[in-house]
């Protein structure tokens, strides 16, 4: 990279800043209201310096995040479990598939491998909580150094240190992230970098200089160009440093988001939508707990005489309280009539913030006398649910997550020379989620084969069982190393 191209990389970090800027009031609010943990865990940037917990009363936003955070990591990405498979794509020859089926299994189990080595479960999980409350999460995924026990690794990027740039569809083809880094940690990551080493700590601890640094990664044609730059600041650094340069095959940022709006760069998340709810149960318990300190300690009249003072009282169980004589002494205040509706009312916003935070229907099924009718409508209520929510990950977070996988792994040589383009290999998703729909498919074939029983018919006459069979192995993700391949000789039974 040329000098001259560090001037339009900084421009374009500062149109990214101005195109966030107006979201930040909104995210403060989210975190404080649902994340307050992940909102104070921030180093800088618009949530630093402010403990957000001190003005949380109510904790039913928080525990609804939680909940839904932990569906979405058991229904899309569970931990030691298969929840995506390879398989031949449309162009391969009939002949082949089955050798490259045997292929692709294999590929898939490495890569499910390396994913359970590896941080994968810890860090997307924080990325699911950071989507739930914001509506947009990043993944920094990176190539771990050889020798480490996964080829993976893993980082949930806080919402205030990325800065996402697009065009006018919502498309992200630029990433930013800015961070503080010491001298010394500089020097130890970008060593090769002539010009870092020219730069002298007027301290004799270089940890305790604290520098900006800003890393992009810019889509160029079908490639990405990542540039690390320390820019001008203090005075240790007169003119921008260029510290690190490379192209990427993939992003290593992967920003996904739950909804957006029309022309909107980033996403749109349930707290948002819940979030008029969750302030006012938040202001409600907080006056709730404002007049149960006024019921335990009360408030007192009592007669100016020139002795008393107030300083002096203690009102606590079991105090002897001198007064006056001829004088009332302390006097409660008598209040007017009362009528309570505050538990109403927070009942009725904690049911709203559950109802949309969908904790109320992704709960954990605990009545035992439920049948099984009722599970499949459950099923079914979840894929209504979740099913525009898992086409938007599933383009921006999956696919783009077991592309890169596949390619860090091809790279190394673990794994064939294939790309998920969709003509040699493709994805075949195997998450609790995507298994419903699938499973409703095959309810729909078998009630085919025995209505064609019930009315006297032989299914064989009207199904090909061989490719019945495949199917059915494929739809309900069964290895293919477990399916025999067999003809069921169906000309011959006909002729019987």
């Amino acid at each position: 990279m040329t000098r001259s191209s560090i001037p339009a990389l900084l421009a374009g970090f500062a149109t990214a800043r101005e195109r966030r800027l107006p979201w930040e009031a909104l995210w403060r609010d989210c975190y404080a209201y649902a994340l307050p943990m992940r909102g104070h865990g921030l180093a800088h940037s618009f949530l630093a310096g402010t403990n957000h917990a001190e003005r949380l009363f109510d904790g039913t936003a928080p525990d609804a995040v939680e909940q839904l955070a932990a569906s979405l990591l058991a229904e899309l990405t569970p931990p030691w479990s298969r929840w995506f498979g390879l398989k031949p794509g449309h162009d391969v020859d009939p002949m082949d598939a089955e050798a490259l089926a045997a292929v692709l299994d294999a590929a898939a189990l490495r890569l499910q491998g390396h994913f359970e080595r590896s941080n994968f479960a810890v860090e997307i999980h924080q990325c699911f909580l950071d989507l739930v409350t914001t509506g947009t999460a990043t993944l920094l995924f990176e190539e771990a150094p050889i020798g480490s026990s996964s080829a993976f690794q893993f980082t949930a990027i806080p919402a205030a240190e990325i800065y996402i740039d697009g065009d006018a569809n919502g498309a992200i083809d630029r990433h930013f992230r800015t961070t503080t880094a010491s001298l010394a940690q500089l020097r130890s990551r970008f060593g090769q970098c002539q010009q870092l080493a020219e730069i002298r700590s007027p301290h004799a601890d270089e940890s305790s200089v604290r520098l900006e640094l800003v890393e992009a990664v810019v889509s160029i044609g079908s490639r990405f160009k990542y540039q690390a730059i320390l820019p001008a600041q203090r005075d240790f650094v007169q003119t921008p440093l260029i510290l690190s340069e490379g192209l990427f095959e993939q992003s290593p940022f992967l920003t996904f988001r739950w909804m957006k709006g029309t022309s909107e760069l980033y996403g749109r998340s349930p707290v948002m939508t819940a979030l008029p709810d969750i302030k006012t149960a938040n202001k409600v318990v907080e006056l709730v707990l404002k007049n149960a300190s006024i019921a335990v300690t009360g408030i007192w009249l009592a007669e100016d005489d020139g002795v008393l003072n107030p300083a002096n009282i203690r009102l606590a169980p079991g105090s002897i309280i001198p007064k006056a004589v001829g004088s009332a002494g302390l006097t409660p205040l008598q209040a007017p009539g009362r009528f309570d509706v505050s538990e109403l009312v927070l009942s009725d916003l904690r049911t709203r913030i559950r109802h949309t935070l969908l904790a109320d229907r992704l709960a954990p099924v605990n009545d035992r006398r439920m049948t099984a009718t009722e599970v499949l409508e459950r099923s079914a209520e979840m894929t209504r649910l979740l099913g525009a929510i898992y086409g938007r990950l599933q383009t921006e977070l999956l696919t783009p997550l077991l592309q890169r996988s596949l390619a860090i792994l091809r790279r190394r040589g673990e794994v064939p020379a294939v790309t998920l383009d969709g003509t040699i290999a493709e994805i075949l998703y195997r998450s609790p989620l995507a298994r419903i729909q699938a499973r409703e498919e095959v309810r729909n074939v078998i009630l085919w084969l025995e209505t064609i029983a019930k009315i006297g018919g032989d299914p064989r006459q009207f199904a090909d069982l061989s490719e019945t069979a495949s199917w059915l192995a494929e739809t309900l993700g069964v290895p293919n190393s477990l399916v025999l391949r067999q003809t069921f000789g169906m000309e011959g039974d006909r002729d019987a």
